[in-house]
């Protein structure tokens, strides 16, 4: 997987199936123009990968019921397409390494080309979506250092653990459990009692806001939820002071 349009494929392969329900195939089926007056959801992507990935989507797709009655179905869709979009980056970069992100996300008219189609659903229900794709890829990978350097001229890392605390070294290959969590509620004794399958709990955070990674009972580093084949995994956008991610090993004490 070295293209964007690859990670998409997958990531998209895995979502959209779920969304309309019913497990529907999702199938590549050849390139042809777009339809007349077409609305695509467009992603422009930032980094090593730069450009424009555009989706464009049946009509009866969106007619569709993806969110509850009473909600804008186009607006479901439009964060569902930008969650695909972010996790298809977040699997690029986990695959190669490369800075791969996603700087906007918006729907707008799309006309005059011709693209990738893909078919999902049953074969008494087969909706196509239509797929453009101007990615500029990395021309070259990234140079390889000539050689490491050497520990007397390297300037010691300020952000490293090590550099905390004398003999911190020997504590480096101890496993702690890290928790990722996404937001948290506080209930009624009597709520939680009541709860059963079905029943939805709000959280105190909203899906574009970026989840904690735990260890103990300290929050070490942030970051964005994304799919790696088909799992959760968290692309970490920001972390805590080395004294303070030190401090979750208290727990092992």
């Amino acid at each position: 997987m070295n293209s964007y349009f690859d990670a998409w494929k997958s990531v998209a392969g895995a979502l959209l199936p779920q969304a309309l329900a019913g497990a529907p195939a999702f199938e590549a089926a050849g390139s042809e123009p777009l339809p007349a007056s077409a609305t695509g959801f467009t992603a422009t992507l930032s980094g090593d990968f730069t450009g424009g990935f555009s989706v464009v989507l049946d009509p009866a797709i969106l007619d569709t019921a993806l969110v509850g009655e009473g909600i804008d179905q186009r607006a479901g869709w439009l964060e569902l397409l930008r969650e695909v979009a972010e996790s298809a980056a977040g699997e690029l970069l986990a695959k190669t390494g490369r800075d791969c992100r996603i700087a906007s996300f918006e729907e707008a008219p799309i006309t005059g080309v011709s693209a990738q189609v893909f078919t999902i659903g049953a074969e008494t229900s087969l909706w196509r979506i239509w797929v453009i794709d101007a990615i500029r890829e990395p021309a070259v990978p990234p140079a390889e250092p000539a050689s490491p350097p050497s520990s007397a001229s390297a300037p010691p890392d300020s952000n490293s653990p090590a550099e905390c605390r004398p003999g911190i070294d020997l504590l480096l290959d101890i496993e702690l459990e890290a928790t990722v969590r996404f937001g948290c509620r506080e209930l009624p004794l009597g709520d939680i009692l009541e709860l059963g399958p079905g029943d939805v709990v709000e959280l105190d955070r909203r899906v574009t806001d970026p989840v904690d990674l735990i260890v103990g009972d300290k929050i070490v580093a942030q970051g964005e939820v994304v799919l790696i084949d088909g799992s959760f995994g968290l692309r970490v956008t920001s972390v805590a002071e080395p004294q303070k991610r030190l401090e979750s090993i208290r727990c092992l004490f």
